[in-house]
């Protein structure tokens, strides 16, 4: 490949919290051993997973600490602790030098473990937010080792790593009610004023990698400014300015700045609501998640550290064409590279692509060889009046949920003119939606399905057409395990005659 070079990442090889005996659930092994959907289906659960977050968060934030005093009783939305907990114990293991044997902190914790904000989110995560809570902690150990070496490198502590929980769950595609995005929340202008591009082909708050880091030299940047993680976690959340206002209303603290003025600020309400209970979801997430088997948490869906090796391709390529030529789904390449807003690299610009480990000199020798016209099967659609998301699938022979999929969810109801929008298709469906013609039907003869393949046709687009796997389409065909080329006009059986195996 003329502009191509590989560089081997290999990313949290000695994480904490991982799994150091499994490699990427979804992203590791050829086409042969794939065991998750791919194309429709992919899209579609990465675009329902992270509504699923969006509406956990928003739950989260929606669920107010209510009390008659500081430290009071709860008054509403308690939920009961289970039955083998006093509600006593809801700080959990204590930390630090007190106890060998329990968890310990590098924030303090045991001085606020016991308040009532805190012991009350504790009640809620192990509550009605239980089963999101759940599969949060199942996504830390993919992050956690580079989380935390990111933190320690800017002077940050690591357990500040458990801000991720009740920013995002540990989502790379969650976006706020305030258009903050990824795992870390960012807004548009902090996330360029700490180096992050954000434009209309790549989002780096979306890049678990990139947005860490800058989340850490944000973190230490606030610290800087009061002298207090807690102070600094909230203005994290809710602004600079407003926490330094605050702390100029408390004329009996000017000197003495303290985690103990986060708690002085709520409760003479100089802080937002959500500000507020920022800190104590913080400290109640951590408590969880330091000892999560002390709180039931004993079997939880664990995703192994991200580890990947690095292409660089000249000009605008697919993701779908990377997942291909990495014989891979396209959720695991786009799980590699969310920055990619639009499942495309930018053109007219050379790009670094993340391909799973082992696969990058593979990928980079498939992609020199690729002609120009396959390396996008994406184009773009600019909307016009009174078209709808039917009648644009319609137009390209795409399912409205592939649509919304690749579209950032788009609501249908919400479409503009002028709106640009991916179109994932075929380079052959360009020619068929320009020309007005409906996609060729499918072909079926005693049980079996076939296609006959057209000029532009790959595997993976075949696969994504029909809802089965590469390794399938090679196995009902007698094709090779490492086969690509297809001729045109070639028949191809897409699903197996009635008592043949998937």
């Amino acid at each position: 490949m003329r502009a191509s070079a590989l560089t081997l990442a290999c990313l949290l090889s000695a994480c904490a919290g991982g799994n150091p005996g499994s490699e990427l659930d979804p992203m590791a092994g050829d086409g042969s051993q794939e065991t998750g959907p791919v194309a429709v289906a992919a899209l579609t659960a990465t675009a329902e997973d992270s509504l699923a977050d969006e509406a956990a968060l928003d739950a989260l934030h929606d669920f107010e600490f209510k009390s008659l005093a500081k430290g009071g009783e709860h008054v509403r939305g308690t939920v009961s602790a289970p039955a083998s907990l006093e509600v006593g114990d809801l700080a959990g293991p204590r930390g630090g030098a007190a106890s060998a044997a329990g968890p310990t902190y590098d924030i303090d914790i045991e001085s606020f473990a016991e308040r009532g904000r805190v012991r009350y989110y504790v009640d809620y995560f192990l509550g009605p937010s239980r089963n999101r809570f759940t599969i949060w902690l199942g996504r830390l150990p993919r992050y956690e080792g580079m989380i935390r070496t990111q933190l320690r490198a800017a002077g940050v502590p690591e357990d500040l790593v458990y801000l991720g929980i009740i920013e995002s769950g540990y989502s790379n595609t969650a976006v706020s009610r305030s258009n903050a995005v990824g795992m870390w929340q960012f807004i548009a202008s902090t996330a360029r004023n700490y180096g992050l591009t954000v434009n209309t082909w790549v989002d780096e708050r979306r890049d678990p990698f990139k947005a860490t880091e800058a989340a850490a030299r944000h973190l230490a940047d606030l610290y800087g400014l009061f002298g207090s993680w807690y102070l600094a976690a909230a203005a994290y959340n809710g602004g600079a300015g407003r926490v330094e206002r605050g702390i100029r209303r408390l004329s009996d603290v000017a000197d003495s700045v303290t985690d103990e003025t986060f708690f002085d600020l709520s409760a003479h309400r100089y802080l937002r609501r959500e500000t507020r209970d920022y800190v104590p979801k913080l400290i109640a997430a951590t408590i969880i998640a330091k000892d999560p088997i002390t709180y039931g948490f004993d079997s939880l869906p664990i995703l192994a550290p991200l580890v990947y090796d690095e292409i660089t391709v000249p000009d605008a390529t697919g993701m779908d064409v990377i997942a291909d030529l990495a014989d891979t789904t396209i959720r695991a390449i786009t799980e590699l590279n969310p920055h990619y807003v639009r499942g495309v690299t930018p053109p007219r610009k050379a790009s670094v692509v993340r391909v799973p480990r082992g696969s990058g000199t593979t990928v980079a020798q498939r992609y020199a060889e690729l002609p120009f016209s396959e390396r996008v099967n994406f184009v773009e659609h600019v909307v016009r009046r009174g078209e709808t998301l039917s009648e644009i699938g319609e137009r390209y022979g795409v399912s409205v949920r592939l649509l919304r999929a690749a579209n950032n969810n788009v609501h249908p109801r919400r479409l503009r003119i002028g709106q640009r929008m991916v179109i994932p298709v075929s380079p052959a469906a360009r020619t068929r939606a320009a020309a007005g013609r409906a996609p060729q039907p499918r072909l079926t003869v005693s049980g079996v399905r076939y296609h006959r393949v057209r000029r532009g046709e790959t595997l993976w687009i075949i696969a994504n057409r029909y809802g089965v796997t590469i390794a399938e389409l090679r196995r009902w065909n007698g094709m090779g395990s490492s086969a690509t080329l297809l001729s045109v006009g070639e028949r191809l059986a897409v699903v197996p005659p009635r008592g043949g195996t998937r």
